[in-house]
């Protein structure tokens, strides 16, 4: 405004219309600071005034708040602004987690102000997320019994959302006891509800709810026993869920699809990360004998749907952990074909090479690597002697090991998981007093904060060499093998933190053992 010619550069008053003078400073403090004191209080006003400046480094920073500490009492209100301002990625990230978090806004007194055609846009769309019908029919009572005098015209539009035919009887009691239908102008609205949920007559659409989450979880490679346990084979194949789809009652299974092939040769006991939205696939095993270990490395991008070889790991591993750090690749320990390792080596995906780091204190195998806040966490493994370790430690590229508080359970071959602040194991083998390996369904949390570890709901079943993967906030555990009986376990279990127990999400679509699991965001095409 005052160095470019414009007119206000040469006016001796400028006015600034619809500015607060205490916004005005906030916005010039940040420029010198490159810091904005935001809050509820503020964040719309400050936003706002930003927008109208077009000053951009105070906007972005508005955004990321907007966008981070979104809640279920602030959602509603952010997806408003954003649409008033026409903030297109701000109404997405706001419309996302009003899905996602349907049954906690549904209670928030927002939500009962909200215009009916933003409603049925969410209850119609194939991303509301909910734990059963009942939460979507009591979010639409609330509703309209809000401004019932309004609203209740719209009861018939507004009930044809849900899919009554999902009910329990003792969900549908719930529905049945609702005072709404002493109003004798919705007896015939009831009667047609009545008969849906007593149908038997399935389209088959209606046999459950789809619910499509915005990232697909990928099952990658892996093995499979044959059902009388005579022969084993080894897979190439990806899979990736497309849907999730909610039967009667608490009944879910995923709906799985095949995404393709990894290249030759078949491989298990490998390890993969995702990085700049492309999967990495690392070493692993093609087959069963002594000298079977890869050291080979194939990027997958599912944009342009290609492989690409890579430059191969300086050590062949299986049984070993992957984590991206800092934009580089680290391949943690594992087994190679003649004994345990200790080594670590870093990729980098710019110059496409790899150089060994620090290795670790001791050798291992079928431990597990996670970031969390910046740093690298490991737990568990095999030792030298075939020993289950209950160690956890932080290792460094650059400075190498620092031990924390064991787990009470020693384990290898199991998952562990980022969640929120924590880090979730579960799963695996642990060897008894007799060195005997035994299936391992004891579940701990680990709290970074307190060094502490916390037990949490043991598995309903075992599972050895499952993949595992973190979707909206819930522990997949994805197949494996049970050690003492060695058949298959052809499940998936979800925990939710929230509901602290164990869900049974359906069968696995092929290979069950030493599988790897990750996210990955596909193109539309492959979901249609």
């Amino acid at each position: 405004m005052f160095t470019l010619r414009m007119r206000e550069s040469n006016q001796p008053c400028v006015t600034l219309p619809f500015l607060l003078a205490s916004e005005l400073e906030i916005l010039i403090g940040c420029s010198y600071s490159g810091v904005l004191p935001l809050s509820w209080k503020c964040a719309f006003e400050i936003t706002s005034t930003a927008l109208q400046l077009q000053y951009q480094p105070a906007l972005s920073l508005c955004q990321n708040f907007l966008q981070q500490e979104i809640n279920p009492h602030s959602c509603l209100d952010v997806a408003s602004f954003a649409e008033a301002y026409e903030m297109a990625q701000l109404l997405e990230v706001a419309d996302d987690y009003v899905l996602l978090q349907f049954q906690k806004v549904a209670c928030t007194s927002k939500f009962k102000d909200l215009p009916a055609n933003q409603l049925l846009r969410y209850l119609n769309s194939s991303s509301l997320c909910v734990p059963s019908e009942l939460v979507v029919f009591k979010a639409v009572v609330a509703w309209i019994q809000a401004k019932p005098k309004i609203r209740l015209k719209l009861a018939k539009e507004l009930m044809k959302t849900i899919q009554f035919t999902l009910m329990t009887f003792k969900e549908f009691r719930e529905v049945q006891s609702l005072n709404m239908w002493s109003d004798h102008s919705q007896a015939e609205l009831f009667e047609a509800i009545k008969k849906d949920f007593c149908s038997n007559d399935f389209a088959p659409l209606s046999q459950y709810r789809i619910y499509l989450p915005k990232e697909s979880l990928v099952l990658i490679g892996g093995d499979q026993t044959s059902e009388d346990l005579s022969n084993r084979s080894i897979s190439r194949e990806l899979w990736f869920g497309n849907s999730l789809r909610n039967h009667t009652g608490i009944r879910k299974a995923m709906e799985w699809r095949k995404l393709g092939d990894m290249p030759e040769p078949t491989r298990f006991r490998h390890e993969v990360s995702v990085h700049k939205g492309q999967l990495y696939v690392f070493g692993g095993k093609k087959y069963y004998g002594s000298n079977d270990t890869m050291n080979s490395v194939y990027r997958y991008d599912p944009v342009l749907n290609t492989w690409e070889s890579l430059a191969d790991m300086q050590h062949k591993r299986s049984t070993f952990s992957v984590v991206v750090l800092d934009g580089k690749i680290l391949a943690i320990g594992g087994h190679s074909d003649l004994h345990f390792e200790n080594s670590v080596e870093q990729y980098c995906p710019t110059a496409n090479s790899w150089r060994f780091t620090l290795p670790l204190d001791l050798p291992l195998s079928g431990h597990v690597a996670k970031v969390l806040r910046g740093q690298i966490y490991v737990s568990g493994g095999l030792n030298n002697d075939y020993k289950c370790v209950s160690s956890m430690f932080l290792y460094h590229p650059e400075t190498g090991s620092t031990y924390l508080a064991n787990m009470a359970q020693s384990r290898a071959n199991h998952c562990m998981e980022t969640l929120g602040e924590c880090l979730y194991v579960a799963g695996g083998i642990t060897t008894d007093e007799n060195m005997t390996a035994v299936n391992q369904l004891a579940c701990e949390m680990y709290n970074p904060a307190a060094d502490s570890w916390t037990a949490f709901t043991s598995l309903p079943v075992p599972h050895v060499g499952a993949g595992s993967a973190v979707l909206e906030g819930k522990f997949y555990v994805l197949g494996g093998y049970s050690h003492e009986s060695y058949s298959d376990i052809k499940m998936v279990h979800r925990y939710d933190p929230s509901a602290q127990r164990w869900e049974n999400m359906g069968r696995m679509p092929g290979p069950n053992n030493d599988i790897r699991a990750s996210l990955l965001c596909l193109p539309q095409h492959f979901r249609l």
